[in-house]
């Protein structure tokens, strides 16, 4: 349905509403310090610092599952504005403003209706505190797979459209351009898997039968029927040489891709492809879970049904276990039953948005089964959980424009309520600081960084400018001392003392601590450490001093150098 002059002057206003609203609300919580610093933001903001100064990292640092795309947009900012946190925000920021822009359009895709697209860029504009967290604060290309995701599920759709419509593949770049966002996807961050996989399905699903189609028009005798239904080289042959057009689309998809995907095929030259797909398939975090196959099944399902979920409502933070608006929760479970339910109902009737519906619904399909069957499943925080609210906003909004064709007040009612309790939850999480709205979701990685400018002051009155600490301190005051206080992440931060040399992750670091004469260790929220250090010390005749700054706590003046592994630490083992 075609809208009117005032009805489109309505939905821009509400669009440029809505950004502002976004805008508004990140400004306030970047200003106001409500989100943390944390170790893998502050390697991101160093590989943009780096890419200045003529380094180009493909992936993040110590890892190969995540592209350096991020970095290098960081890396602009930083070029423009100087390097500052504020900047890696603001980068993210102006990211996820391209998310609800292509979130409104991707409404307009699936529905018709532009009048839904704008309605889930309002619900988004004031996110769950999920979304609010990976949005704002930089883990590496949630902001860039989002965006990306919404643009490979557009294109998706336009060709699909086509094909349903006409039984044509469509403009050739139409599929190149979809090729090359699923390699650049892939390359940045390899969640985009779960828009691409479903929309690589129903493609290839469509030309299937947009091929059947065709032959069985082009079929001009019961001879010609019998050989393409019955040969199996005569189908072939057909299916090669009638369908060129549908053939070359998929390879001109393929091509796209390759080329989008290029640092990544560069590095798997280079290293190998086989370390390319364990990190794909979560090789990092697979030794976290010490149990049977079936049994990791279970517990992966347990933590989507009961923490998934509550996050993905923003009933609770994705780093802890209490409930976000509780006076207003019962309304809004009740809210997003109905949605769901009506997302059911719609499959009841014929309708040509049904196969977009489903390309949505497929999408948290994949993602849910990716969740439950992969290494992936064990991390009980909600950061994977992000890309479901797009989809959500969107099956809200499509239930609130049906609403509204019989009462306006009940659906501005809902926008509203959603709303206040997304606001809600985000000043409950503020207030609760420390820690704030924190990436941390284990308790003793939660450090107050208020203390950050007291540390670093510290360390240059004492010219202790290299040694020893743990990953959640080494690279946030590498990047605000300008990369002057070098401490490699050595020692172990979980209270049993399990450590992964993964933790180190740039050897250039190392190798200065290690020529260093003088050394110094920092530990956070460990009691059982510093006891550990102090015995370590003292059996070696090691004099040094103490001090303790808010959560951090360091051994300072040694007498003489000393590294952990000669201690028993920095080891994959328990010492």
């Amino acid at each position: 349905m075609s809208l009117t002059k005032k009805g489109r002057l309505i939905l821009v206003t509400l669009t440029l509403l809505g950004l502002i609203l976004a805008a508004g609300l990140k400004f306030w919580i970047v200003s106001g310090g409500y989100v943390p610093f944390n170790a893998d933001e502050a390697i991101v903001a160093l590989m943009a610092r780096h890419i200045l100064q003529g380094e180009r990292p493909i992936f993040f640092y110590g890892q190969s599952y995540m592209g350096s795309l991020d970095a290098y947009l960081i890396a602009i900012g930083f070029a423009i504005f100087g390097e500052h946190v504020w900047v890696i925000r603001l980068v993210q920021s102006l990211l996820y403003l391209g998310v609800l822009l292509t979130t409104a359009w991707l409404g307009k895709k699936v529905f018709s209706s532009w009048r839904v697209g704008v309605i889930a860029l309002i619900l988004l504009a004031v996110p769950t505190v999920n979304v609010t967290l990976y949005t704002t604060a930089s883990l590496g290309g949630y902001g860039e797979a989002l965006l990306i995701g919404n643009l490979i599920l557009i294109l998706g759709i336009s060709i699909l459209s086509s094909l349903r419509a006409t039984g044509k593949a469509g403009r050739w770049r139409q599929w190149f351009l979809l090729g090359f966002l699923i390699g650049l996807g892939l390359w940045a961050f390899g969640i985009t898997l779960i828009y691409s996989i479903p929309v690589l399905f129903l493609l290839l699903y469509f030309s299937w039968k947009a091929f059947l189609g065709q032959e069985t028009a082009q079929k001009n005798n019961l001879k010609q029927r019998k050989n393409a239904e019955t040969n199996l080289f005569g189908f072939i042959q057909l299916g090669v040489f009638r369908s060129k057009r549908i053939f070359s689309s998929f390879f001109t998809l393929l091509l796209g891709a390759i080329i989008g995907a290029i640092p990544w095929w560069f590095y798997a030259v280079q290293y190998g492809i086989e370390g390319l797909i364990a990190e794909l398939g979560g090789s990092a975090i697979a030794g976290v879970e010490q149990m049977p196959w079936i049994f990791r099944i279970f517990q992966h399902l347990s933590n989507l049904l009961l923490l998934g979920s509550s996050v993905m409502i923003g009933a609770r933070p994705p780093w802890d276990v209490f409930w976000l608006g509780l006076p207003i929760l019962p309304f809004v479970l009740f809210f997003w039953m109905a949605v769901f339910l009506s997302v059911i109902y719609t499959f009841k009737h014929k309708d040509d948005r049904n196969v977009n519906i489903a390309l949505l619904l497929g999408v948290i399909l994949v993602l849910f089964a990716a969740f439950i069957f992969t290494p992936f499943g064990a991390d009980p925080s909600g950061r994977y959980f992000v890309p479901i609210a797009i989809p959500m906003s969107l099956f809200a909004a499509y239930f609130i424009e049906r609403l509204k064709n019989n009462t306006n007040l009940w659906a501005y009612g809902l926008i509203v309520l959603l709303l206040f309790f997304h606001l809600y939850g985000t000043i409950q999480c503020i207030k609760r600081f420390p820690p704030g709205i924190t990436t941390q979701f284990y308790a003793p990685t939660q450090i107050d960084h208020s203390f950050d400018e007291a540390l670093i002051n510290f360390l240059y009155q004492h010219g202790e400018t290299r040694g020893y600490t743990n990953y959640w301190v080494a690279y946030p005051i590498a990047f605000l001392s300008n990369e002057e206080l070098i401490f490699t992440p050595r020692l172990p931060y979980h209270q049993d003392f399990r450590y992964t040399t993964r933790d180190d992750r740039y050897a250039p670091y190392r190798d200065q601590v290690e020529e260093a004469q003088k050394i110094a260790y920092i530990t956070t929220n460990h009691p059982e450490l510093n006891i550990y250090l102090r015995d370590a010390f003292t059996n070696l005749d090691i004099y040094f001093q103490q001090n303790q700054i808010g959560d951090y706590f360091v051994f300072y003046d040694l007498s003489h150098p000393i590294h952990p592994e000669e201690i028993g630490l920095g080891e994959t083992t328990k010492p």
